[in-house]
């Protein structure tokens, strides 16, 4: 192990579990126990149900309705064997009965407030909602998004009927440190983010930053530092880029470092539909990308050369008191009939080589074990 990544203290280490894309909207709210309204507004499918369709062609057909715990299939022994004090995912769905679409957008999520259970089932702490996704169905589907989030106790940062709001961190209690992680969330509209879609004083809404400036990191490190106490852990969820290619654009990376210079100690990146470079910056985590989770793309044949159908789940362990990587393993699973499995050792090999080449750039190397998991090597920068 180099020196950017240091030898962990195992029982005193803050395990989180982070991920990219969780969209349980469209096809899977199909093959759960209480599908909704199947209508779909894109150019050449207009029925959600096309989507079950068409990932029978490839994996077999689903015999629904699955459990509510179907989608996330093998992560669940995982995410349990790791002991994590806080999960957080960015939540790429709006869950409501809604049909107010937005006009002009080629993709349309909504899960059925029926099927929150699916969501529940991997006990997330906190969903990102800072996407362009989460508005789908109008100001209306964000404030229904809320509610079914509140009601199953579920926390949401990035959004809320309010500016105040959407800037709000949402603060989970780790009560065997003492202390708290807070998590704050943005959207780019690098990512396709409308600009309409920015929550103001009196319109729900996400929290939008126009522009990756040093002023827009500076503002939310002064931010973070008003709300941030003793003890504190800080992560910044981004969504941002493009949603296919291994580049990182330079204003991202700067953007990221600005943060971790102003305080903020992970920075957990998503949007793009794989996996995209890994990064120890100052001690601290960067994930530039990464990557979907749980969707209904197995059926969709277009930039295979991504291998979307692979998909990571991220378990980094920190120290609780100065917020730097200790270790990061990723775990690698596939999708298969919209539910996650065990990656094969070959797509595993596969995932490691790709994940290593990318993360070069930023002095990072990666490493696969005996275990099956991924593991970060890197000197920090």
């Amino acid at each position: 192990m180099s020196e950017g990544v240091r030898r962990p203290a195992r029982d005193a280490a803050l395990a989180l579990f982070l991920c990219g894309d969780v969209m349980l909207g469209r096809g899977v709210d199909q093959i759960l126990p209480h599908p909704g309204n199947p209508v779909l507004y894109e150019r050449t499918v207009r029925d959600a149900r096309t989507y079950v369709d068409l990932a029978a062609r490839v994996n077999g057909r689903i015999q629904h309705p699955v459990h509510w715990s179907w989608p996330w299939g093998d992560a669940l022994p995982l995410l349990t064997a790791a002991d994590c004090d806080a999960r957080i995912i960015n939540l790429e769905t709006s869950i409501t009965t809604s049909d107010d679409y937005a006009k002009g957008k080629a993709v349309h999520y909504r899960m059925n407030p029926a099927n929150v259970a699916a969501l529940a089932a991997v006990q997330p702490d906190v969903c990102v909602l800072a996407n362009n996704h989460v508005l789908d169905f109008g100001r209306s589907g964000l404030l229904e998004t809320l509610e079914a989030l509140a009601a199953s106790g579920l926390r949401a940062a990035g959004a809320g009927p309010s500016q105040r709001a959407a800037r709000s961190p949402a603060v989970v209690p780790i009560p065997r440190t003492g202390g708290r992680v807070l998590v704050f969330a943005f959207g780019s509209p690098s990512s396709g983010i409308p600009y309409g879609w920015a929550a103001t004083d009196d319109l729900p809404g996400v929290r939008l930053v126009p522009a990756l400036t040093d002023a827009a990191a500076d503002d939310l490190c002064r931010h973070i530092r008003d709300v941030r106490q003793p003890g504190d852990l800080t992560v910044v969820s981004a969504h941002w880029g493009s949603n296919w290619g291994y580049w990182v654009d330079t204003d991202q990376v700067r953007f990221a470092h600005r943060l971790i210079d102003g305080g903020v100690d992970l920075v957990h990146g998503h949007s793009s539909h794989h996996p995209r470079p890994l990064e120890v910056y100052q001690r601290k985590l960067i994930l530039y990308g990464c990557g979907d989770l749980v969707d209904d793309y197995e059926g969709i044949g277009s930039h295979k050369e991504f291998r979307d159908d692979l998909r990571l789940l991220y378990l980094p362990r920190l120290d609780p008191r100065s917020g730097e990587l200790l270790e990061l393993h990723m775990a690698p699973l596939q999708a298969r009939q919209m539910r996650l499995h065990r990656a094969v050792s070959g797509d595993a090999r596969w995932l490691r080589r790709v994940l290593d080449k990318i993360s070069r750039r930023f002095g990072s190397r990666v490493d696969l074990g005996p275990d099956g998991l991924l593991t970060l090597r890197s000197s920090s920068r």
